[in-house]
């Protein structure tokens, strides 16, 4: 009997039946975890892993599903790599610097004080060997990562007094994400690592004196004005925070090559999103600000030097204590330098001269 008259006498089902059908190979269906170190209430920060959800369940024709919850749900915000680590969930979006103190090296992969902007760290990843070196350090914590977002440059920071001079530091409470603090404590400033939805309180009841999130939509609506009246900048130690997704290395190699790319084109979706949705609400947040009251400053020059010269003191030391580091940061430095080079005759001297301008 030749194939078609088998169709016709025995129908689709007497196929399958007898196994004549040729076999199609369907995917099972996936469901993931991934914990957030960020409020629901930060649409931005927040938001960039729902957009990767949403992406990875649109490009699977939904056969691929992340559910996201905030911090808390699942585990505090600075417990997802441990959960990553260890298999209890399979994803995780956070900002790498949170957890310096298992090692410094993984700030490199966020951001650190005078490291590179947000075009800079972008280059670094995707076309210079970011992503291959922060996977050969991630691979040490069963995690594959992927870049997910960035913030762009930050704000300096809420203080409820006048920064005058780098003397003014000495003794100062404050909120500083991450490693940054290793810098701020060698300036004489008490450094907190506290997580965004805690900020508020902190300041409000005077626990801390000052307290740096992101910039200007994410403070308006944290509400920091209210509490603590001088907005400074720019935010030296985070030129452009780059937020990973860790993925557990064992959920990631359970992929097939496509899910595995889907994976990879949803991450990248949200990591252009976030920056843009960034770019286009902070501007108009900052006349909010300002319009209630927010006194705007830079920081003083002798702040920046102090930071810049304790940042690059920091660095060497680490380089000779710490392998990882002194493997990772070589490169890190290396392209930084070469793009301060090229960045200083491009970009830069058209930003100075359009924001001179009256438009």
């Amino acid at each position: 009997m030749d194939r078609r008259s088998l169709i016709k006498t025995a129908g689709i089902g007497g196929i399958l039946a007898a196994g004549a059908a040729p076999a199609v190979h369907a995917q099972a269906a996936v469901r993931w975890r991934l914990a957030s170190s960020f409020p629901k209430s930060l649409d931005t920060i927040y938001g960039a892993a729902e957009v990767f959800s949403q992406k990875v369940r649109q490009l699977s024709g939904g056969r691929f599903e992340v559910s996201v919850h905030a911090a808390g749900e699942l585990m505090p915000a600075f417990g997802v790599v441990d959960g990553v680590q260890q298999g209890s969930i399979e994803a995780a979006h956070t900002a790498p610097y949170y957890f310096f103190g298992k090692d410094e090296t993984f700030a490199i992969g966020g951001a650190i004080p005078f490291g590179l902007n947000s075009r800079q760290m972008s280059a670094w990843t995707f076309e210079g060997n970011g992503l291959k070196l922060m996977r050969e350090f991630y691979a040490k914590y069963n995690i594959v990562n992927f870049a997910c977002g960035n913030t762009g440059a930050q704000m300096g920071g809420w203080f409820r007094k006048e920064i005058k001079s780098a003397a003014d530091l000495k003794g100062l409470k404050f909120r500083i994400g991450g490693f940054a603090g290793k810098v701020l404590e060698r300036m004489g400033g008490v450094p907190q690592n506290i997580p965004g939805g805690d900020i508020y309180p902190a300041l409000e009841k005077g626990t801390i004196d000052a307290a740096e999130w992101i910039g200007p939509y994410d403070d308006l609506k944290l509400g920091f004005h209210k509490v603590a009246p001088f907005y400074y900048y720019p935010g030296w130690w985070e030129g452009g925070l780059q937020l990973d997704l860790y993925i557990n290395q064992k959920a990631y190699d359970a992929l097939s090559a496509e899910q595995k790319s889907i994976v990879e084109m949803a991450s990248a979706y949200a990591h252009v999103e976030t920056q843009a949705k960034y770019d286009v609400k902070n501007p108009t947040a900052l006349k909010q600000l300002v319009g209630s009251g927010a006194k705007l400053r830079p920081f003083p020059g002798d702040v920046m030097a102090a930071a810049f010269k304790e940042s690059m003191k920091l660095y060497d030391e680490l380089s000779a204590k710490n392998e990882n580091w002194k493997k990772v940061y070589a490169d890190f430095s290396k392209f930084r330098s070469d793009q301060n080079l090229w960045f200083r005759f491009t970009e830069a001297t058209f930003d100075r001269f359009m924001q001179s301008q009256k438009l």
